[in-house]
């Protein structure tokens, strides 16, 4: 067992929190995916076959979303879920929000491989920092895939990925 760290009281500042300071912000026109109010992109590097992260594009966190925003949250889940999910070889789409890191909203979305048991529930993340890189070539096909399908069940605009 290891003991906890004393508390950090206050916390630092989380990124982003002055809205000019933001990163989230400053890239608000860029993703695989975009509409006039959320943006979608594909995290490079990762060990699982594909992730993504949606943003929206005004800065918002999940406790200060407004309600319009918020219903189209879950109906915009809804959607990249099914699509991730129709992957060939993917089982399931996990979706997280953690928010410790950035003051800008943003929900990740993990696609588990079908038949990687193993990689069941809350410890996918984990698992996607210990295994190899995914092919970049693969997953900017399966995202292409997931957007166009965005696409047409929601509107938007679909974007070429290129190896994010």
């Amino acid at each position: 067992m290891s003991a906890l760290r004393p508390p950090v009281v206050p916390e630092p500042r989380r990124h982003g929190e002055d809205p000019a300071d933001c990163d989230e912000c400053r890239s608000r026109d860029e993703g695989i995916w975009l509409n006039d109010r959320w943006r979608l992109a594909r995290i490079p590097g990762v060990g699982v076959p594909l992730v993504l992260m949606l943003y929206p594009r005004d800065h918002y966190d999940m406790a200060d979303l407004p309600d319009e925003l918020a219903a189209e949250l879950g109906v915009l889940t809804a959607h990249i879920v099914r699509h991730v999910q129709a992957l060939a070889n993917i089982c399931r789409a996990h979706v997280y929000r953690i928010g410790d890191g950035s003051a800008h909203l943003h929900v990740w979305f993990f696609a588990r491989p079908e038949g990687q048991t193993q990689l069941y529930g809350s410890w996918l993340p984990v698992w996607d920092d210990l295994l190899p890189e995914y092919p970049a070539d693969v997953a900017d096909a399966d995202a292409t895939t997931v957007t166009e399908a965005l696409t047409a069940s929601y509107g938007g605009t679909a974007q070429t990925p290129t190896g994010q």
